[in-house]
């Protein structure tokens, strides 16, 4: 979001405004203000969802905000009912749902019902575009817009953090395979565990590193040592500097279930390292099999395990995957073209043709980010006239936002 914030910089005034979830907002909005934007946390949060839209509103009404663009599900719930009352247009950045449990299955589902009354909907892929549609949101309010990469963040590794990865085994390796997401079960690293087993049967040279946090840590470490696998793969929790590691893997390993589009492979190819990934949602909209990588199917070890040493097997081999992985971010997925893209969107959003958005808002939600657009006249619910259908449209609303609130109360 910083990234595009920064890009849009000389067109559009950008603000991020960030639920308070329990004071974890305050790391990204500090990296915010350090970049010169402004930073807003919000006092009421969880489960004070009318307080909570009436502050966000105010705070978007004191910005001048223009469009509100909002990331995450509790972003685009509360965030409609605030666009909609200051009448600016809203956009959900769509990036994918894991299913992680009950709970955020929930929330999901209620999430894909709500984007069909979102003013648009930008994708991270074209497979969650599909998925968007599916859910009911028209074609002509989707437009896919991929995740982006600064190539500078990985200009100058230091050749420390080599000699530190190789440090957290026992036995000296000759490759080391990364891995980096959340510890939770559509990730799959558990898979990943079982095809770093096979690996190491025909080659002990190789170690395996997983960053990352999450519930299903406990479940790893003791699937690790059951295999006895404890000098094998190494679970080093989350990295604030993880950048500074991933240079120096010889290989980045994906094994998700779902994605939308995966940042770390972004992150991988800009550092110069190949990817063996799963080909699920947007993946093989970046990952080339035979490329700059190798694809296999989601929940197979022993396919994983047979990317990952088909990749290892020749160092010229992957030295040509790591220069095409770069010039593929560099071509694809670069800032500048993401930000051309949005560009684009506002000029479609806009009322007045030329008008220079003032992204004031950038919703930043756990992930909420708005950036500015325009309200478009139509009959869509929210955008208020005259008429008798749009009358009973507002007042369904409103009917939804009091059931929103009491059913997220419970």
């Amino acid at each position: 979001m910083l990234g595009l914030a920064k890009s849009l910089s000389a067109e559009a005034e950008t603000a991020f405004v960030a639920f308070a979830e329990g004071g974890r907002c305050q790391s990204f909005l500090g990296q915010v203000r350090k970049a010169g934007f402004e930073g807003i946390a919000l006092k009421a949060d969880t489960p004070r969802f009318r307080a909570a839209i009436a502050e966000l509103t105010a705070e978007l009404a004191r910005l001048g905000t223009q469009v509100l663009c909002c990331h995450g599900y509790k972003a685009n719930l509360l965030g409609r009912f605030a666009a909609r009352r200051l009448r600016i247009p809203a956009v959900a950045i769509a990036r994918g749902w894991t299913g992680e449990c009950k709970k955020v299955r929930f929330y999901e589902a209620l999430d894909r019902f709500h984007l069909r009354w979102m003013d648009h909907v930008v994708c991270v892929s074209e497979a969650q575009a599909v998925k968007v549609r599916r859910a009911g949101v028209p074609s002509q309010r989707v437009t896919v817009i991929a995740n982006a990469i600064d190539l500078n963040r990985f200009a100058d590794p230091d050749p420390l953090y080599r000699n530190k990865l190789l440090r957290t085994f026992r036995q000296p390796k000759t490759a080391i395979v990364g891995a980096a997401g959340r510890l939770s079960p559509e990730k799959g690293f558990d898979v990943l565990v079982r095809a770093a087993d096979i690996v190491q049967r025909v080659d002990p040279g190789v170690g395996f590193v997983l960053f990352g946090a999450g519930p299903c840590r406990v479940q790893l470490a003791e699937q690790i040592k059951t295999l006895g696998l404890g000098g094998v793969v190494s679970l080093n929790g989350f990295r604030a500097d993880l950048d500074r590691h991933v240079p120096f893997f010889d290989l980045l390993v994906l094994p998700s279930y779902t994605e939308g589009l995966p940042n770390v492979v972004l992150e991988a190819f800009a550092a110069g390292v190949p990817v063996v990934a799963t080909a699920v949602g947007g993946t093989p909209e970046v990952v080339a099999d035979g490329v700059n990588g190798y694809l296999v199917p989601p929940g197979d070890a022993e396919a994983l395990a047979d990317g990952i040493l088909k990749a290892l097997a020749s160092p010229e081999r992957l030295r040509e995957m790591s220069a095409k992985g770069r010039e593929t971010v560099a071509k694809q997925f670069a800032f500048s073209e993401q930000a051309n893209r949005y560009r684009q969107l506002f000029a479609q959003l806009l009322p007045t043709a030329g008008s220079a958005p003032t992204t004031a808002g950038n919703a930043i939600v756990p992930q909420n980010e708005p950036i500015v657009l325009p309200i478009q006249a139509d009959d869509r619910p929210g955008n208020e006239s005259s008429t008798p259908e749009n009358q009973a449209v507002a007042a369904a609303e409103a009917n939804e936002e009091s059931a929103l609130v009491e059913m997220t109360s419970r």
